[in-house]
């Protein structure tokens, strides 16, 4: 990962505060980087590259839409412009289109003055690694040359939200008839953008009444009423607001739509790391077959697989590296403790109408409130934390800390992980800002704060230490 100002390039995308980093030019220079970059694929294959641009509702969105789809056009790639659209609504509509690839304008749960290129592949998948460093290798040589004038690439406007709804409620374990049977009052926070579109028509879909539906932050402005991230310190207000308006489930997302955290009808937040284990609880109940989930998620699950006696596998942390093991094991569902559930069965990327409606459906058949669902399963915390890199190298650190702690089971896939019987510690550099990550579980938040403290004291000793 590298930095430049506030502009932060990965293999996971181009990200930043706009005008001060983020400017026009990059954004120009990175699209047209990764349009070059799938000419080069299409080209192999006989093919004209096209690709889906969709975005968040950030303020930025549609200046930054302009610049980028008008950069890729002049690589000489068609363009379908599916507007302001989730994240996984982009990911279905590069599978639908047959496309090359795909860009999501969307910083996800960064404040509203961040916005971002997050990069696609034909599989409607985060592009990994190797191909990551494919477009940022062309990036370092500067903004690629247009085509001639008689090669620009088209471009056309599409709406691909009822298809994605169509394609979750289309699902074969979905039924709208029980859920809307059960006259649920549901509470959304769309935090100003995109989820104030999807989440509402999905539901209507799902049969939630609109008299019963209460959507709140649902002007698509990008001025997001709390910090985007959705967590319970930020959540306080739409808690309130959920068991002021008797709803029986608050549905929360963040911008770009691929995370969903949950308020269940006491007015109480569910842990983000619940929504998979929900998901995987109700879909195990009616088919055999493996979860993945990353490095950095609850051991809860883990728990609950062995219920049904299946087996659960863990990745490094990022969307694609989970999809990526997904692919070899043939996994049944997948996601990763920030709220994100992946159902292969539609397409492998996180994705919160899926989640939402898998949600419905499992409290629709059991018939117990949400507060019941969550009391049966496995209780553990996590703390998460994080320290400034500077101008400290993590790989020493991270070294100093495997040595410590060698007699100790551990994982160095992504950091360094540490599985303790009675709780786990994950240390880690971030893919999308310059810190290191320290993410502790445990039985009790107070058990999982003293463990993650511990880690942190250590690690800054380690960097005082020039390790």
């Amino acid at each position: 990962m590298a930095s430049s100002g506030t502009l932060i390039t990965s293999i996971s995308g181009i990200r930043g505060i706009f005008g001060d980093g983020l400017d026009p030019q990059a954004l120009v220079r990175y699209a047209s980087a990764f349009g070059t970059w799938l000419q080069q694929r299409a080209q192999a294959t006989g093919r004209h590259a096209t690709v889906v641009v969709g975005r968040d509702g950030r303020v930025t969105g549609p200046l930054c839409s302009r610049l980028v789809i008008g950069a890729l056009q002049a690589c000489g790639c068609d363009v379908v412009d599916i507007g302001l659209a989730s994240t996984p609504t982009v990911e279905i509509a590069v599978l639908a289109e047959e496309a090359t690839g795909g860009i999501v304008l969307s910083a996800s749960h960064n404040p509203a003055e961040w916005n971002a290129l997050k990069l696609l592949n034909e599989k409607g998948q985060f592009l990994d690694a190797g191909q990551g460093q494919g477009v940022l290798d062309i990036a370092a040589q500067g903004t690629p040359p247009p085509v001639a004038f008689d090669a620009v690439g088209s471009a056309r406007t599409a709406n691909y939200l009822p298809y994605h709804v169509e394609q979750v409620v289309g699902l074969d374990f979905i039924q709208p008839d029980a859920i809307a049977a059960q006259e649920f009052t549901v509470l959304v926070d769309g935090i100003n953008s995109v989820g104030a579109l999807a989440i509402p028509a999905l539901l209507h879909a799902l049969g939630i009444d609109k008299s019963h539906l209460h959507v709140v932050n649902g002007t698509i402005n990008g001025r997001f009423a709390h910090p985007a991230e959705p967590l319970p310190a930020h959540l306080t207000e739409t808690m309130a607001q959920v068991k002021d308006a008797g709803a029986d489930l608050g549905l929360v997302v963040d911008p770009d739509v691929d995370r969903l955290a949950l308020i269940d009808e006491t007015g109480s937040y569910v842990s983000e790391e619940l929504t998979q284990v929900l998901a995987a609880d109700f879909l195990w109940r009616r088919r055999s077959g493996s979860f993945v989930t990353n490095l950095s998620s609850s051991r809860a699950i883990e728990e609950v697989a062995a219920r049904y006696d299946e087996p659960v596998y863990r990745s490094a942390v990022g969307e694609i590296n989970v999809v990526k093991k997904m692919e070899a094991v043939s996994a049944m569902l997948g996601g990763e403790g920030n709220g994100g559930v992946i159902l292969p069965d539609l397409h492998l990327g996180r994705d919160a109408l899926i989640g939402t409606a898998m949600i419905l459906q499992h409290l629709a058949e059991q018939q117990q409130p949400l507060s019941a669902l969550v009391a049966a399963l496995p209780q553990f915390s996590i703390s998460k934390n994080k320290i400034p890199l500077g101008d400290h190298a993590p790989d020493a650190v991270l070294d100093a800390l495997t040595t410590r702690y060698a007699d100790e089971r551990m994982s160095t896939i992504d950091g360094v992980k540490i599985d303790f019987d009675e709780g786990w510690v994950h240390v880690r550099p971030s893919n999308t800002e310059p810190v290191l990550r320290i993410y502790a579980e445990a039985r009790t938040a107070e058990a999982a704060n003293d463990l993650a403290e511990r880690f942190v004291d250590e690690l800054n000793t380690l960097r005082a230490g020039g390790a």
